[in-house]
């Protein structure tokens, strides 16, 4: 009789101190909302000068956004850590909240780091800024089915936010209130490491986690260099351990083909990594592999955390200094090229990536092929792997800056603002300004809403003119360390711009017009000039101008003394220079 009144025992004793629902379970579960809430406010109890607890801000749901500080020796705000020039490691769990493996993963880190366990010494030289749960509300939207492809844990969060954002596609345009909360602490913080904590979706294989880093092909050389070393050493530390860390997302290039291969990636800075990256700073995006176990995933996710710590905490100082130095470029102005998109070149060469075996079939379901995997036979897929990238669009700066209207100033300030950009106003009336304008000659509506927004794509080019600039008008410098963001914002062509976000639509929607009536006769007229007539019967050649009533007719609108021009036309300027009459910068 003694096992069971020992087992009954143990049930009615208090879990041990900072132990959390996954812990106590098995890694079975995992625990509400109201687990993080206790913890964050234990950790100061049970370690005082050694753990912090922070509000950062408050969800839609009016539930408080939380994150734990840790340090071995009380540097525990983003002031001390300037002081005594601490490098910082921020990582966070939760942004998609069903994949919740960094929430417990972090506490059980930084409990067993603060009481000497795992990595003794390393706090102090390190701080840890943990956010156990971005996504707050998604999390307590709670069930059991919201991961069908994910083992474990029993139940858990939801993928996007109670407005039903997705936050980590907002880095960028910042909808979510979450999100602007989130980053102005972020940027409190200044990290060297910003760590995202997510799952993957997809196929079926042996590795057990990716590490996505960035800088490593983008960026600065010396970050990119020192973002190689960083992700190498991580990788040897993890492989000791038994894990297969992968330095790409493993999606294949063609959806349910692992014959198309994989490819290495570097996404527009809507994304947690990518958004940090151009901060020059080491944005790491942890993605653990959704068919393993709970216990396996957090274990991965721990001790890639774990080893981002340490490394930061041996390697600081040469990261501190590679990162000032870009900063420094930056702020004097010499950045005169930005890269806002990349792309994978035809170049490849073969891996040997350890899968299953996989047969893929015409389906009578659904009309398509899909594709079954067997877990029970491990296989060796010889595959290629297209790990080359190169610009696929990029921007020349103005040596001076952009220049906000003020019918747009207020909502672009907000936004710059949020992402800790400088930026000064007009006091008064500059009648008379070298400036640059954006003219759209092309102009894509996107086909459906993305994130609550019709997006849309443009080219076309700037012009050069003289243009007055009313009192009130933003000028963003470009000689600032976010100069890479500031591209991103307000270059119209960038994937995640202002303009490709929509905010600027109206600008591109006509809104006066000319009756056909009036331009049939103009047309006629028109077309008694040699050369109108030369343009239009070349245009005629094409079918599918000749074809389009409207485009024929458009032709000669746009040849009207009448017509809009100010249509298609982004309201934002370019200049070579700060204009006279700014105010001090905020």
């Amino acid at each position: 009789m003694l096992l069971p009144t020992l087992v009954a025992l143990a049930l009615t004793q208090a879990p041990p101190p900072l132990t959390t629902v996954s812990e106590q379970s098995g890694w079975t579960r995992t625990g509400r909302y109201s687990e993080v809430e206790s913890l964050c406010r234990a950790f100061p109890r049970a370690f005082p000068g050694k753990a912090r607890c922070d509000t950062l801000g408050t969800t839609p749901e009016g539930r408080p956004m939380l994150a734990l500080v840790a340090s071995a020796d009380g540097t525990l705000t983003p002031a001390a850590a300037v002081k005594k020039g601490r490098p910082v490691v921020f990582f966070q769990g939760g942004i998609h909240a069903g994949e919740i493996d960094g929430k417990d993963a972090g506490f059980w880190l930084l409990r067993d780091m603060l009481n000497g366990t795992a990595l003794p010494g390393v706090l102090k030289g390190v701080t840890a800024v943990f956010v156990p749960v971005f996504n707050v509300d998604g999390h307590e939207r709670f069930g059991k089915n919201h991961r069908p492809n994910q083992v474990g844990p029993e139940e858990m969060g939801w993928r996007v936010t109670a407005q039903n954002l997705n936050l980590n596609r907002d880095y960028v345009k910042a909808d979510a209130p979450e999100m602007v909360a989130l980053l102005k602490y972020l940027h409190a913080w200044d990290p060297l490491v910003y760590a995202d904590l997510h799952v993957t979706d997809g196929a079926q294989f042996e590795p057990d986690v990716s590490v996505g880093l960035e800088p490593q092909k983008s960026g600065p050389a010396p970050l990119r260099e020192l973002g190689v070393k960083l992700r190498q050493e991580l990788f040897t530390e993890m492989e000791s351990q038994g894990h297969q860390p992968m330095e790409f997302y493993p999606s294949f290039r063609q959806d349910d083909d692992p014959a198309s291969g994989f490819a290495y990636g570097v996404a527009p800075p809507r994304f947690s990594h990518v958004y940090w990256s151009i901060h020059h700073r080491f944005g790491v995006l942890v993605e653990t592999h959704s068919w393993k176990p709970y216990a396996e995933r957090v274990k991965a996710t721990r001790d890639a955390v774990a080893g981002l710590l340490r490394l930061v905490a041996r390697d600081g100082a040469a990261l501190r200094a590679a990162a000032k130095a870009a900063d420094t470029e930056a702020e004097s102005g010499k950045v005169r090229e930005v890269v806002l998109a990349w792309q994978n070149t035809e170049k490849s060469h073969p891996i040997a990536f350890r899968g299953y075996a996989y047969e893929r079939a015409p389906s009578d379901v659904s009309g398509q092929t899909w594709i079954r995997y067997d877990v029970t036979k491990p296989q060796v897929w010889n595959v290629p792997y297209f790990d080359e990238i190169r610009p696929a669009l990029t921007a020349s700066l103005p040596s001076g800056g952009y220049l906000v209207p003020p019918a747009h100033a207020a909502m672009v300030a907000q936004k710059l603002a949020t992402h800790g950009l400088r930026f000064q106003r007009l006091t008064h009336e500059v009648p008379s300004a070298e400036t640059e304008l954006f003219r759209a000659t092309d102009v894509k509506w996107g086909a459906q809403s993305v994130e609550g927004h019709q997006t849309l794509t443009v080219k076309g080019a700037w012009e050069k003119g003289t243009r007055t600039l009313p009192a009130g008008t933003l000028y963003v410098p470009v000689a600032q360390p976010g100069i890479e963001l500031v591209a991103h914002l307000l270059e119209p062509t960038a994937p995640d711009s202002l303009v490709s976000w929509g905010l600027f639509n109206t600008h591109f929607e006509q809104k006066e017009y000319i009756e056909d009536y009036v331009l049939e006769p103009f047309a006629r007229e028109q077309l008694k000039d040699a050369a109108v007539k030369a343009e239009w019967d070349a245009k005629m050649k094409d079918p599918g101008f000749a074809k389009d009533p409207r485009a024929r007719l458009r032709f000669f609108y746009e040849r009207h003394p009448a017509r809009d021009v100010q249509l298609r036309v982004y309201p934002i300027l370019r200049t070579q220079a700060a204009p006279a009459g700014l105010a001090a910068s905020k």
